[in-house]
Formats: C-alpha cells, structure tokens, sequence
C-alpha cells in the first residue's frame, strides 16, 4: 500500500507551503494527508496525531480558534491512548492546546496543561532539560499575561540558567529567553536592566543566524521599543528600517509580519510629527492584512485595529471624513476586499 507514503509527501509538502505563507495550499495538503492517513492507517495512528497537530496550528494562525481547539485536543487524546498520559509527546500537545487556549482569553483553563507539561518533562528528563526551561518560559509567559510579574520573573531567570548550561551560552534558545526577560523588565519599568538583555540577544542571534534572519528582526524590533520608550527615537528607526527589510527579504513583502513591521514603524514616524511619511507604511499594513483575509476567508485578528489606525491619521493629516473613508476603501480594494469589509 502506497498511501502511507503519498500522505507523508504531502505532510512535507504542507509543511513548505506553511513555510512560503501559502496557507490555502497548505492546508490542501495536509487535509488530504490527513484524510490518506486515516483511510489508510486507521483514525487513531500517531501520524494522524501529527497532521492534526500540524493542521491546527494552521487553523489557529489564519483566526479559527473554533476550528482548530477539537483538532488540538484530538491529537492530545491520540497522543495519550498510544503513549500513555505521562509521554514527553503528550507535553508537546498539552503545550499546543494552551497555547491555542490563551489565543482565546481562557487562561485559567490552560495554566493547568502548562504545569502538567512540565511535571511530565521534570519526570522524564530531570529539571535542568531544555524541553523543562521551554515549559518553565510558556508558564512564566502566562503569569506575565494574568500580571503576576513577580512569579514570571524567576521562572524566566531559571530558564535562562538551564537553557546556557545545557547548550551554551550563545545558543539561539538562550537570546530567545533573554529577550522575553527583557521585555518583563520593561513592563516593570526597568530599562536600564533590560538594554543590555536585548543587545546580548542580538549579538547571539547575528553570530549564529547572520544579520539577515527573522530572529535578528525580532531582536531589533524589540530593541527598538525600549529605545522609544526612553525617547531615542533617533536610534530606534534605522533599527525598525532593518528589521523591516528583513522580515521582507525572508518572508515575502505580503507577510503579515511584514505587516507588523510596518505598523511599528508608521507609529514611529506618527510620534515624531511625520505624519505624510507615516502614510505609505500604515496603508501598506492595512493591504496586507486584507489580502490574508481575502485569500483566507478569515478576517485577520489586526484588520479592524489597522483599519481605524489608519482613518484616524488620514484624519489627522487633515483630510475630510469622505476623503479619508474613500482612501480607506481604496486600500481595501487592493488587499482584494470590497467596500462591505470596509
């Protein structure tokens, strides 16, 4: 029987269409394995559990929570009924059903599966593991989210320790915790401390990415918040200009990272006063996030956000309501949306 691996094709073929953020292709690809799988291995194969898995994620990225939390949970039960409820794979999909279950605002429900996630891996691999620092940083970033800094706080000093202990001191794993220390640093009005966290995590991830990376782009960006939030504006932007051009390069000019990018970017140029600059950018965002919700058929979480954000300074530019609403549907219309989305 070749339908085993005529799915397995597909799985990987899914998996470069997710990568390339053809998400319509994607998904073909990985319903039809899934169905393949199924028919071929039966309902309740670990390699369904991986498409599911993989299928969800998608769902959750193009804004069908709804669509995707039976899909997690279905793997999660797959997962326990074939490796049993204390199997280092079952922390993954505890890990992937929280994830998705803070998307939706639910986090006393996915605080549980977290800590149960990381009591599965402490068992397994004893605590000073990179797969325990990753679950100690997925709690400590949901006590960051409910506002309970001062618990987040340590559990993202640890991860930081085990993470430099178990693979080094300059591994990508170790900017990544540095930066989200650094940013809760920020959040607790400690800017001074979180500097020179950022400017680590950016020379780890230029050493082992190059200066062309998307976790460079993260880095500078992140950065860049903290220079604006103590009013060096100057050095912020050619930091958001990189990080923007970046993005581009490695994903394509209509990501809607990009789109992210760009946002942050017309914000800078909005609170230096240069309000005509700032117009290409915040227009160009909107077009993005209507194009994904044109070729998805799922409004974009940030399409509404974006499109006020960008009447308010059509309106602050000086333009009449009537001329800044046909400008608005303009953009509209060229991220592939008509007039009623807008």
């Amino acid at each position: 029987d070749e339908r085993p691996f005529a799915a397995w094709l597909l799985n990987q073929v899914g998996s470069r269409w997710h990568t390339l953020a053809e998400w319509n292709r994607c998904e073909l690809a990985w319903r039809r394995a899934l169905a393949t799988w199924e028919q071929s291995l039966g309902e309740n194969h670990p390699l369904v559990a991986i498409v599911l898995n993989n299928l969800a994620q998608l769902l959750q990225e193009t804004n069908r929570l709804a669509e995707a939390e039976p899909l997690m949970r279905r793997a999660l039960a797959i997962g326990e009924q074939i490796f049993g409820s204390d199997h280092p794979t079952v922390a993954i999909r505890l890990n992937n059903l929280a994830t998705l279950l803070q998307a939706t605002n639910r986090l006393a429900e996915a605080e549980p599966l977290l800590r149960r996630a990381l009591a599965i891996h402490e068992r397994s691999f004893g605590p000073e593991h990179p797969a325990v620092a990753i679950d100690l940083g997925n709690i400590a970033t949901l006590l960051q989210a409910t506002k309970r800094r001062a618990e987040a706080e340590p559990l993202m000093r640890r991860v930081i320790e085990v993470f430099e202990r178990s693979l080094g001191a300059n591994h990508r794993t170790v900017a990544t915790a540095l930066n989200n220390l650094a940013q809760l640093l920020q959040e607790t009005n400690r800017l001074v401390e979180a500097e020179p966290l950022m400017r680590r995590a950016l020379a780890i991830d230029e050493q082992n990415f190059g200066t062309e990376h998307s976790s460079v782009a993260r880095d500078l960006n992140n950065l860049s918040s903290l220079l604006q939030a103590t009013n060096r504006l100057a050095e912020a932007e050619p930091l958001l200009r990189r990080a923007l051009a970046i993005e581009e390069k490695s994903r394509g000019i209509n990501h809607p990272l990009v789109a992210i990018h760009l946002n942050n970017l017309a914000q800078l140029l909005k609170a230096t006063n240069r309000l005509a600059e700032a117009e290409p950018p915040m227009r160009k965002q909107l077009i993005i996030f209507a194009k994904f919700t044109a070729a998805t058929g799922h409004e974009h979480p940030n399409l509404q956000d974006a499109r006020e954000n960008y009447r308010t300074l059509l309106m602050q530019s000086g333009q009449t309501h009537a001329q800044a609403t046909y400008r608005l549907l303009s953009a509209l219309r060229e991220g592939g949306l008509s007039p009623p989305h807008g």
